[in-house]
């Protein structure tokens, strides 16, 4: 990311019957690749894809709260496509599941 980048901050709301199991489960797919962590107390998942993207999942009663961040607009709209398929692709039963995303104001 250049001095010119500006980074891309999203969040995002996934509603689902399970969502600490499929946050559980993106952390041991993604954690073969990346350095991913969960808390189970809070029930949050943490996804540093690179030095300068991560997303950060959390479990809420009624579905999955989402925090994105990348470098840029465009990268961030892809990777929220990247994270819907795979929470769709653990969330089985029920996908496809609806996305909420909201990008969050400079400040």
């Amino acid at each position: 990311m250049s001095e010119t980048d500006t980074p891309s901050v999203a969040t995002g709301f996934a509603k689902c019957a399970k969502p600490e199991r499929y946050i559980q489960q993106l952390v041991a797919h993604w954690g073969h690749k990346y350095a991913t962590s969960y808390d189970e107390g809070d029930g949050m998942g943490v996804f540093p894809f690179s030095e300068h993207e991560t997303a950060v999942m959390t479990a809420h009663k009624d579905g999955i709260g989402i925090t994105l961040t990348t470098g840029d607009k465009d990268r961030n709209e892809h990777m929220r496509g990247v994270i819907e398929r795979h929470i769709d692709r653990f969330a089985f039963r029920e996908a496809p599941l609806t996305y909420e995303w909201k990008e969050a104001k400079e400040s």
